[in-house]
């Protein structure tokens, strides 16, 4: 319930939100008709549309997503005939084609005659409504904020239900509450112009024409291109605020890599949402437990509550480093489940923690399993998991989790995620995100003993992490985790906004805001990465943090690109990350994660750019520490 409110709520937020602009023209087109058989059935329309669309490319892959851009087409030239014919009233009288008639209809329902209220609403026909709603709703695409992103988590990875679609419906509706008060109130003052100054014909025109403007701001990708860049300072706090007050975070969780507590959502490889967390620690869920218990540490351990059975661990596509397990064989045995992806940063930070825990308690009985779920698709690759689990050092078992069949049976949303279970294959404890690492192993010590263990050390692990496993310094990060695809992306300002899916020369914004950035010269912007078609394409990013990680991929064949990073103009020098010399030079050789900046002492505002010198690299998302 409360997730439905918060949907709810950040529906509502949408219409302070720019990117609500495009498709403000085709809703206003109802103002002054009848609500019940107009303006109803066109937001009734505009919510089933959305939530479907939104469903399905949340996880119906590809196929769905080049099936939503042949509908959007279709119904931007369906909406641009109604624009015109409230435009232009003598063109539906030239027209006799079947479509035309249609748009001729449509026109008539949503500009009535103005001579007498029965004729206006005998002239409303709600089935007319209902189809320009469903083809709002397949262009309205809502500027991406936390609550969405929450949203669509649910979607990505705990698959197609009731309660994902509920949810999105929610969020719909909740726009759509907010448009019908602005109908409302707009529809009072078209009447009240009609009946004073006589404007009725030229507001008809108005609105047509603005429809017009509308279908181009779309086509041309300003609704998620310029406009989605003023949408994070107008609504990106407030739905923070709601996020964190209503609990739906489940936690002040980051996402994978991003500083500042900002914790926005992060979207797993289908285009939706995932969530990962940063210093979380007191909440959860696996089957009906309810919060984590805040534990301090004492003399005497307070004893652990059972918040339910080890799930089944069916369903992984590949174990490494030992045969599949299973919930029965881990009997006896204390375990410990870790969600990790190899490319994101929060993982990367933990794992020097859980090796060295792994390490140090498997002779008195702890089993550690790290469940691999992907975020990004070149993650799924079996082969870049064996060489990421290989050149990290992972020598206990690991669970290839394509499907994120284990990842929904603990009902988990964060990388990274530590279950804890008893020998009896209970689990009674957790902890979401980087940190707590203390509390953490004496939970491991106290399951040890209760199993019978008697050489159950009391002493912590002296971990010390170096390179880009080296904690952050969060009281110096105030830039957030950046998406380069556009499904994503925030703070995008190159001028003009991204092209999707098609190569574009771009120009790299000269002097960016803090957390604003651009690409420069020839690239390919897709749905999850950016790619460069050209030598020379570079990213500028303004940044406020001590490290900057940016995940990057070489060419489609796998050939190394090399590229030149500079911070604010010059070579990094001491300020070198792990996988730049001094120079500013290095070389992208796999997918993965990559430490490009590594500063020391004072922290301020830096401007980040990186060049690439070949062709054929992909970009994925930066991340801070």
């Amino acid at each position: 319930m409360t997730l439905l409110i918060l949907a709810y709520l950040g529906g509502i937020l949408t219409i302070v939100s720019p990117c609500i602009l495009p498709v403000l023209p085709f809703v206003f087109s109802r103002a002054g008709q009848s609500f019940s058989r107009s303006v109803l059935p066109m937001l009734a329309g505009m919510v089933l549309m959305f939530a479907l669309v939104a469903t399905l490319a949340a996880v119906g892959g590809s196929w769905v997503v080049q099936a939503n851009q042949y509908g959007r087409w279709l119904a931007l030239a369906l909406v641009a005939l109604f624009g015109a014919t409230l435009l232009f009233p003598k063109l539906s009288e030239r027209l006799t084609h079947p479509l035309v008639s249609l748009g001729d209809r449509l026109s008539q329902s949503a500009q009535g005659d103005g001579q007498a209220s029965d004729a206006a609403t005998a002239g409303t026909r709600p089935g007319a409504s209902f189809l320009l709603g469903i083809a709002t709703g397949l262009l309205w695409a809502p500027c991406a904020g936390p609550i969405l992103g929450l949203l669509l988590t649910g979607a990505a990875l705990q698959g197609a239900s009731v309660g994902t679609t509920l949810l999105l419906i929610a969020y719909a509706a909740g726009a759509a509450t907010s448009l019908a008060l602005a109908l409302l109130v707009g529809g009072r003052v078209f009447a009240a112009m009609k009946r004073s100054l006589g404007a009725g014909e030229w507001i008809r025109r108005a609105l047509g024409g603005l429809m017009l403007a509308g279908v181009a701001a779309i086509a041309l990708g300003l609704d998620t291109g310029v406009l989605a860049q003023l949408s994070t300072a107008s609504t990106g706090g407030i739905e923070q605020k709601l996020v964190d007050q209503l609990g739906a975070r489940r936690g002040a969780g980051n996402s994978a890599g991003n500083g500042a507590g900002a914790g926005d959502a992060a979207a797993a490889e289908t285009g939706a949402g995932s969530q990962s967390a940063n210093n979380t620690g007191n909440t959860g869920n696996t089957g009906n437990a309810g919060n984590a218990m805040t534990r301090t540490a004492a003399t005497e351990p307070a004893p652990l509550p059972v918040e339910g059975q080890l799930p089944s661990l069916d369903g992984a596509v590949q174990w490494l480093n030992s045969p599949p397990l299973t919930a029965e064989s881990l009997r006896g045995k204390v375990v410990l489940v870790d969600f990790w992806t190899y490319s994101c940063i929060n993982c990367l930070r933990t794992l020097p923690y859980v090796k060295a825990w792994a390490q140090k308690y498997r002779d008195q009985g702890l089993v550690v399993i790290g469940v691999h779920a992907p975020e990004f698709a070149f993650e799924r690759d079996i082969g870049n998991v064996k060489k990421a689990v290989h050149d990290l050092g992972v020598d206990y078992p690991v669970a290839i989790d394509n499907n994120y069949a284990i990842w929904r049976g603990f009902n988990n949303q964060y990388w990274p995620a530590h279950y804890f279970i008893d020998a009896q294959g209970r689990v009674r404890y957790h902890h979401f995100g980087e940190g707590n690492y203390a509390e953490s192993e004496r939970v491991i010590q106290q399951l040890l003993r209760e199993a019978g263990a008697t050489q159950v050390a009391s002493s912590l692990s002296d971990v010390q992490a170096n390179g880009i496993q080296q904690a952050a310094d969060m009281r110096d990060v105030r830039s957030p985790e950046t998406y380069v695809g556009y499904e994503r992306a925030e703070n995008f300002a190159s001028p003009g906004g991204a092209l999707r899916n098609q190569a574009n020369d771009y120009r790299a914004p000269t002097t960016p805001s803090l957390n604003a950035w651009g690409l420069g010269g020839s690239w390919k912007v897709g749905a999850e990465q950016a790619t460069a078609t050209h030598a020379g394409a570079r990213i500028v990013y303004r940044f406020h943090a001590r490290d900057l990680h940016l995940v990057l991929g070489p060419d489609a064949n796998g050939k190394p690109v090399r590229f030149r990073v500079t911070v604010d103009g010059q070579a990094p020098g001491d300020a070198h990350g792990t996988d730049v010399a001094a120079d500013g030079t290095g070389t992208v050789t796999s997918q993965r994660l990559y430490q490009l900046v590594r500063q020391s002492g004072d922290v301020s505002d830096r401007t980040f750019s990186i060049e690439f010198l070949d062709p054929g690299v992909s970009a994925y998302a930066f991340t801070f520490g």
